[in-house]
Formats: structure tokens, sequence, C-alpha cells
């Protein structure tokens, strides 16, 4: 005897493009503005009712799932792409420029990287699939003997806080946070006898 799968029902035409715009527009305001932006000034901005916003929506949470389930996507993406990279330390550098970029030009990614309050089932998954790729690029380059032999995968969150401080001290200012960058990697980096 199978059991009936329940189904989500399709939105109507206008309710889909209502969340789309709801979606569009809080991808805007926290990129902007941060997690910390209020559902109002989203509803306003997407020109809907805040009631309109909570019935797709019941929680900012939902709201914050549903704007950055496609960018941690995408750092999946950076990751899998440095994975390919020639050298170990070469991917392990292009996965942090990469991420770091992107945490300057989002200021909610940023906080959300940066959160464990913040991003519930879709998100955590994603972070979940993220965690083995980052292993491996860390693995990758200290088996080669160019990343320091202590770092650590939850260390990577540090990284991305300390960049993020400098990014916000900076107001954005790519040729200082770079400049940082380049310094923390820097730090990591193992120096050989052929390098000194």
């Amino acid at each position: 005897m199978s059991i009936p799968v329940a189904r989500e029902k399709p939105l109507r035409s206008d309710a889909q493009r209502n969340r789309e715009r709801i979606v569009a527009v809080a991808r805007e305001v926290f990129a902007e503005h941060g997690l910390d932006a209020p559902v109002e000034e989203i509803a306003r901005a997407a020109e809907v009712g805040v009631g309109t916003l909570y019935r797709r929506f019941p929680a900012k949470e939902d709201l914050i799932d549903a704007v950055f389930e496609e960018t941690l996507g995408e750092l999946a993406t950076i990751a899998r792409a440095a994975l390919a990279a020639e050298t170990g330390w070469e991917g392990f550098c292009t996965f942090v420029e990469r991420v770091v970029e992107l945490n300057a030009a989002n200021r909610g990614l940023h906080g959300l990287m940066g959160s464990q309050e913040h991003g519930r089932t879709r998100i955590e998954s994603i972070r979940r699939r993220m965690r083995p790729l980052v292993g491996r690029l860390i693995s990758r380059a200290q088996a080669e003997g160019t990343l320091r032999p202590d770092f650590k995968g939850e260390d990577m969150r540090m990284v991305f806080a300390a960049a993020g401080r400098v990014i916000e001290l900076t107001h954005g200012d790519a040729r200082q946070w770079r400049r940082f960058v380049a310094y923390l990697l820097a730090g990591l980096r193992v120096q050989r006898e052929e390098d000194a």
C-alpha cells in the first residue's frame, strides 16, 4: 500500500511574482544593509504589504534562506573550482580571495557566514556540503607542505570574520582589504628554505 505524498501547491501567478519581487528586493537590501535590515523596509521596497511578505516567509529566517541559497551554492562552485587549481596552495588562496570578494560585495553574506544563528534548513544543508570541500582544500595544501599543518577547517570562519571586519573598517576599500588578505595568506603559508 503506497502512502500519498503531500505536494506543495503551486503559487498563483500573482503570488509567485510577489514572492520573486520580495526575494529580489531582500537580496539588495541585505547586501547593502546586512541581515539586521527590517522586513518592513523590504516589504515597502517590494511594494507589498507586510502581511504578504509573512504569508510567503513566515519568519525572517525563511526569507534569509531563500535569498542566500543561491549565493551559498555559488560558494560551493568556487570551492570545486579551487580544488581543480594546479597546486593546493593556489586553490586555497583562490578560494579565500574569491569568498572575501563576495563578502565585500554583500554585507548580508558576511553576516550569514560569520553567524550560527542565521540560516535554517537549506542554508545548513549547503554549509554541510561545503565542509568537505573546504576540508579537501585545506588537506591538499597541507599535504604539499604549503599551508600550516595546524590550520583547521573551523579556522576558516576566523579568516572570513577578520577579513569581514577589515572590509567594514575600510568601508569596502578593495585595495586595503586585498592587502590584508595577502598578509593573512602569507602568514598561513609554510616558509620553505628556497623561499627564504
